[in-house]
């Protein structure tokens, strides 16, 4: 619509495209909700809100008010003055006369001047031609206001900035009355009707049932009845058998009955967030038993469900004959809470609330929405120190929490379930609270350091996926790993005796100390270095130096590995098989790595050696359901393109484009041969470089991986970057960019501090610098890959395909689907992949993902 300032000038906002279709409908929808909610509103014809503000902001100032304007908007912030300020909503700051000068350069009442000036693209405000706000600012800062600064147009010196004065003064001058707010409206209402007017709850109700809003329908029927009944109805009985324990200073209280924990369903609802806790037998969530609950809706204001304990409380008596506690039973508990954990409209914070999601889907609850204090912590400072509550809670609320250990001491075997319910409802409210707590601190600082997109879209959707990963798990074969037990025992076995020839007698291999007297003292191999216990070192990098020269140590490191497959996967993952599922449930850090990489733990899928056959029999073991099979999707090189796209290095980006082999070509790059009947050693070579090199290489670590000398490795290494000179300039400027900030950033956003890039000690600083070369890779590589798993489940459930998602190892998906439908699923998996960076951040490179199918997860591939 046109208001008077399309008759100062008509082409006044000509460029606004109309709104969208489905926008149009929704302005009487608002216009039905602001008058539903009792809301007073004001339109009205030839002019814009922003005057009818300024007309309002004014009358209220005269009428001896103080105004803040909740808005960001930068046409208003020429109304501030001494008793008007503003608020911005999205930074969750207030805007002042000192915030007018940082976005303008001057006084809130010369902002119009500048504006006047500069013009406004959006608005088709014309200004004057060549002029920004810096230049606007300046001038009128130099010459006062607009009127003066015209009138001396001649005296500037600046050739092109004087003539675009002086040919567009008019311009100017009628820009000036175009971004200049009416104060004086003739607005229909008066300012008394702007007064807060009480909810008319029937009117209300009535709105929110015709749009369906059942969230806030429920939320006010709730606080409706609670306060109608809060008079009539007496406060329940203290149960006969529980002696009333006062509630601790801290304002947590225990819960034991239905009506108390109705009270804090209510009010929690009435919040709209809640803090939201589990406590239960085991960190293992497959197997952990619940028996506890815990919420806060304010902080300090906190609360302990009890529903699992067996000791630690007076009432009832078991068939022992022994104490037990009294609390709401587990069912009629979690009858009363499933409504307000699957509530749209109340937002469920938790720490590692991905943990409480696995525990609640085991009885059928659906935790969301949900946000976790702890991923927005990882969001804002992955690297720069750890993400358990007790730590943020001392670091950020200067308060130290209640230990686990201290509420267990005196446990032989520590179990939450047997501690008493004063220490239980002291520990678990606590952590309900500081959780909230640090929501409340952290959420608003998103905004302030423009991470909210990036934790909206990336971290806090991941939660939810990942537990349905972990809860699905994986089947092994359980008669294949007996089967690799008992081989690698017996070559394990095999090389202890060469090993005990060659040492000239028996000792204990998986004795550094005695290994260590073995191959300096025994046998005087160079190189022998003793600690401050006395013993030497006999890490893997120094016994592969001197398996060049000698048999023993190559046989060590041999038996080392049989012994840690051993171990580690073929006798653990056996003991790892849920007895109820006959799968195995790795869990998945989600803060486990500050490039935001996943760690997988009981087990670690992501250590299992994929260059080895004894690594490879090891994923045999990992097998699918009958008339299933295991879909491997793996991105190719993916670290390696997204070098070639950020570094912004045309050869290596049209090699990908091309679909060439990237090795083959940089050795043909580098070395000046053609790829044609190339020496596999010498591809070999440029493969190690070009995987080296995003991960800061030395020469004397490209030296040690190829087994050639130092000063050839340097050699490779001074023709690559001569060949490809902007992979050196990225690396220098990620490494200056780090020192300066403390930090690098992914393409995505994601921040990784690295507190070492400054330090004293040459070799820890050396460290940091290769991790901050490498971390924008990795860490844009684990934004993508989780991009793609959240977008998925979804896709794959819209196709109608059964593929469940079960692993997620470095930069490969592992499905189980019916073998039938393998095809179909690859075809999906390979389009979610392969377009997971869109459409955040197009690439110069493409992803590509190799996808195979079969039996067992190693043929997969």
């Amino acid at each position: 619509s046109t208001t008077f300032r399309n008759r100062i000038y008509d082409a006044y906002k000509a460029n606004r495209p109309d709104p969208p279709p489905e926008l149009i409908p929704q302005f009487a929808l608002v216009r039905e909700a602001t008058e539903a909610f009792n809301v007073a509103q004001v339109e009205m014809d030839d002019y814009e809100a922003d005057d009818l503000i300024a007309t309002y902001a004014r009358q209220a100032v005269e009428a001896g008010a103080t105004v803040t304007i909740v808005s960001s908007d930068k046409d208003l912030m020429q109304l501030v003055r001494p008793g008007v300020g503003m608020y911005d909503p999205m930074k969750l700051r207030a805007i002042g006369p000192d915030e007018v000068r940082e976005k303008f350069g001057v006084p809130p009442e010369k902002v119009i001047d500048v504006q006047a000036l500069c013009g406004d693209s959006v608005d088709n405000v014309p200004g004057v031609p060549g002029i920004g706000v810096k230049t606007a600012s300046e001038l009128i800062n130099n010459y006062g206001d607009l009127e003066t600064l015209l009138a001396r147009a001649a005296e500037i010196k600046q050739p092109k900035r004087r003539e675009s004065l002086i040919q567009y003064a008019e311009q100017a001058r009628i820009s000036k009355e175009l971004v200049t707010l009416e104060e004086y409206v003739p607005v229909p209402a008066p300012l008394g009707d702007f007064r807060l007017r009480p909810t008319d709850h029937d009117k209300l109700l009535k709105y929110l049932r015709e749009n369906q809003f059942r969230a806030l329908i429920n939320r006010i029927e709730s606080r409706r009845l609670r306060t109608e009944t809060s008079a009539a109805v007496p406060a329940p009985e203290t149960p006969a058998a529980v002696e009333p324990r006062p509630a601790p200073s801290s304002g947590y209280e225990l819960v034991q009955d239905e009506d108390a924990l109705c009270r804090w369903i209510a009010d929690a609802t009435e919040a709209g967030i809640v803090g939201f806790d589990t406590e239960t037998t085991a960190l293992d969530a497959v197997a952990a038993r619940l028996v506890g609950l815990s919420l806060a809706v304010a902080p300090g204001r906190a609360c302990y469900i009890p529903v699992g304990h067996v000791s630690g409380g007076e009432g009832q008596l078991d068939l022992a004959g022994g104490a037990l506690p009294v609390q709401v039973p587990l069912d009629r508990a979690l009858e009363r809470l499933k409504p307000l954990l699957e509530d749209p409209g109340v937002l469920k914070i938790g720490h590692n609330i991905k943990y409480d999601i696995q525990v609640m889907a085991s009885h059928g609850i659906r935790v969301e929405p949900y946000d976790c204090s702890m991923l927005i912590a990882f969001a804002l400072h992955a690297g720069a120190h750890g993400m358990r509550l007790d730590e943020l809670a001392s670091r950020y609320l200067g308060h130290e929490t209640i230990k686990f250990s201290e509420v267990t001491a005196g446990s032989r075997r520590p179990n939450f379930a047997e501690v008493p319910l004063d220490k239980a409802r002291d520990y678990a409210a606590e952590d309900a609270d500081v959780c909230l707590r640090l929501h409340r601190l952290f959420k608003p600082e998103l905004l302030k350091q423009h991470q909210l997109a990036f934790y909206e879209t990336i971290e806090r959707p991941l939660p939810a996926v990942v537990a349905g990963m972990e809860r699905h798990g994986v089947k092994v074969d359980r008669a294949e790993l007996n089967r690799l037990s008992a081989d690698f025992g017996q070559r394990m076995a095999a090389l202890e005796s060469g090993i005990h020839v060659l040492a000239g007698g028996a000792f204990n291999i998986g004795s550094p100390k005695q290994l260590g007297e073995v191959l300096f003292d025994r046998l005087k191999l160079p190189g022998g270095k003793k600690g401050k216990t006395g013993a030497y070192g006999t890490d893997a990098s120094l016994l592969e130096e001197l398996a060049r020269d000698h048999e023993l140590p190559r046989r060590v490191l041999d038996w080392r590995q049989l012994a840690k497959l051993k171990s580690t996967y073929a006798d653990a993952l056996v003991e790892q098989i849920n007895p109820a599922t006959g799968r195995v449930h790795t869990s998945y850090s989600l803060v486990g790595a500050a490039t935001g990489r996943l760690a997988s733990t009981d087990p670690n899928l992501q250590n299992i050696p994929v260059r080895t056959e004894e690594g490879r029999k090891i994923r045999r073991a990992f097998v699918a359901e009958p008339g299933n099979v295991l879909l491997s999707a793996d991105y190719s090189q993916i670290e390696l393109r997204l070098a070639a796209h950020v570094a912004d290095i045309p050869a290596l980006k049209q090699a990908f484009r091309d679909g060439l082999d990237i090795h083959a070509m940089t050795a043909s790059e580098v070395f000046g041969i053609p790829v044609e009947g190339m020496d596999p050693m010498v591809r070999r070579r440029a493969k190690a470089i070009n995987f080296g090199i995003i991960y800061g290489i030395s020469a004397f670590g490209l030296a040690n991986q190829l087994g050639i000398p130092q000063s050839e490795a340097a050699e490779f290494i001074r023709a690559y970057f001569a060949k490809f000179p902007g992979i050196r300039d990225y690396m220098e400027r990620t490494k200056a960019f780090c020192r300066e900030h403390g930090y690098v950033a992914t393409i995505f956003g994601r921040k990784c501090f690295l507190t070492g890039i400054k330090d004293s000690n040459p070799a820890r600083r050396s460290f940091a610098e290769r991790a901050a070369i490498n971390a924008p890779l990795q860490g844009a590589a684990a934004d993508i890959i989780k991009r793609a798993m959240i977008r998925l489940p979804p896709r794959l459930k819209a196709a109608g395909l059964e593929a469940r998602m079960l692993m997620q190892v470095h930069d490969e998906l592992v499905f189980e689907t019916p073998a039938g439908e393998a095809e179909a699923a690859a075809s999906v998996i390979r389009e979610v992949m392969e377009g997971a960076n869109e459409p955040a951040v197009p690439l110069s490179v493409p992803l590509v993902v190799d996808t195979g199918w079969a039996a067992s997860w190693d043929a997969a591939h």
